[in-house]
């Protein structure tokens, strides 16, 4: 499969689904939150920072991970959101020793153009920049947003997903809602619809990849529906044949009151 590099790794699914740009339900706006991305067995591996800004009809959101070891991930997504979420633009590096090939992906919606910077197995900075016919659903740092407008009950849809192969390529990703399942807050008990996602890589590669291997676990999402629907978590690869890490909202821990002076 080569190094394919998707935030929600996923194998299609002989059912009926769309494939158009999801429909805007609910706005965004302006966002400042805090994530905490652990390992599946709890252990805490960066502190996340998420910013967002709205003006008119266009969205500008950034998602910072600082690394326990030093590691950074750094996506800046902007968007627009008049009648359909449509990506612009899409900025995303990761580099340090937790990301074993060091990335810095552009992609240019408007102009159907991806730049990929990479370090070959070599050691040596290489570059690939490819005009490329770009879907108008690409998801590329939208998959929790677009999953807050999933319509109620919905089918499974589809949507697209540029990868860094190192060379950019595109992938589908097979969204399927698995159902509730109730999570609490303190003593309040609410219920989070749970999605499944999987990539279909295509071609060749695709049908190579079960194969040997290669194909990527699902990844997955929770959202809070309603009235004023959340993020809650997440689990998927940040890379190719990486673990899957789990994305938390967290808040902030305040240091201990001063004693008083006697």
């Amino acid at each position: 499969m080569g190094k394919l590099l998707v935030l929600f790794l996923c194998p299609a699914l002989l059912i009926s689904i769309s494939a158009e740009p999801m429909a805007v339900r609910y706005s965004e706006g302006l966002v400042h939150g805090f994530l905490t991305l652990r390992s599946l067995d709890g252990q805490i591996l960066a502190d996340g920072d998420l910013s967002q800004v709205a003006r008119a009809d266009r969205v500008t959101s950034k998602l910072v991970f600082r690394f326990r070891d030093g590691s950074y991930h750094e996506e800046t997504v902007v968007f627009s959101q008049t009648r359909t979420f449509r990506l612009v633009t899409d900025h995303l590096v990761q580099k340090g020793p937790s990301f074993p090939h060091q990335v810095d992906m552009l992609i240019d919606h408007s102009r159907q153009h991806v730049t990929v910077r990479y370090i070959d197995g070599d050691g040596k900075a290489k570059v690939a920049d490819e005009r490329m016919n770009l879907p108008e659903d690409l998801a590329n740092g939208l998959m929790s947003i677009l999953m807050k407008n999933y319509p109620p009950n919905g089918p499974p849809v589809t949507l697209s997903m540029v990868a860094a192969t190192p060379k950019p390529r595109v992938v589908k990703l097979v969204v399927i809602p698995t159902g509730e399942e109730p999570f609490s807050n303190g003593k309040a008990l609410h219920k989070a619809t749970h999605f499944r996602v999987k990539v279909e890589i295509g071609g060749i590669s695709g049908v190579v990849a079960p194969l040997v291997g290669k194909q990527p676990p699902d990844g997955h999402v929770w959202i809070l529906a309603g009235d004023a629907p959340a993020f809650l978590k997440s689990e998927s690869q940040f890379y190719a044949d990486g673990p899957t890490w789990r994305i938390e909202l967290t808040s902030p821990a305040w240091p201990p009151p001063a004693s008083p002076v006697r």
